[in-house]
């Protein structure tokens, strides 16, 4: 009698699944805490490290996401920024759903490579970039919301310049060093 034909069918990646989603939850969460957070402590300058945009930018390098999710994850971090002391209206949700856009398409260039072998000038260049993005476009919205005679709090361009400058040197920074950990812990655990 013969043996039967063993065969080995791939599984098929449909969408997101719960443990990316907890994964996703637990960043943005863990990032609106530290921002508001850091909101408290740095009240009295400009510069207010967004820790969210750090969150959702790991959260998108460890899943590497198909666009509209990426783009969900931007949406929903912005919509969790939104509600976060000192926050203006609208402007985080369209900031950070072009910031989760904008990450989508800066590591399409590294789909190909597994998440492990990203360098860490790679994850460092993609937070940098990503909050870079998020920032100018929040900062356009500012002006979008003045010009539509709602009242929010504008600071010269020089001044956000430094902001957004220096909130993604900070973003880069804490993204590059988070990640190998957090790609250990969730392979690590996948591979059980």
């Amino acid at each position: 009698m013969s043996e039967p034909i063993k065969r080995e069918v791939a599984a098929v990646k449909k969408g997101i699944g719960v443990s990316e989603i907890l994964l996703i939850a637990i960043l943005i969460a863990a990032g609106a805490v530290l921002k508001a957070f850091s909101n408290t402590i740095f009240s009295f300058t400009p510069l207010k490290p967004n820790m969210v945009i750090a969150m959702y930018t790991l959260a998108i390098l460890l899943i590497r996401p198909k666009f509209l999710e990426a783009a969900a994850i931007g949406l929903i971090a912005g919509i969790v920024c939104n509600f976060l002391p000192g926050a203006t209206p609208y402007a985080n949700i369209a900031s950070e759903l072009l910031g989760g856009i904008a990450c989508f398409l800066i590591i399409i260039p590294l789909a190909k490579q597994t998440a492990a072998r990203i360098s860490t000038v790679k994850v460092a260049v993609t937070a940098f970039l990503t909050t870079l993005i998020s920032g100018w476009s929040f900062f356009a919205m500012l002006y979008v919301l003045l010009l539509t005679g709602m009242e929010v709090k504008v600071m010269m361009l020089g001044v956000f310049a430094g902001v957004i400058f220096g909130t993604a040197a900070v973003n880069a920074v804490i993204v590059s060093l988070l990640y190998p950990a957090l790609y250990a812990v969730r392979n690590r655990r996948e591979s059980k």
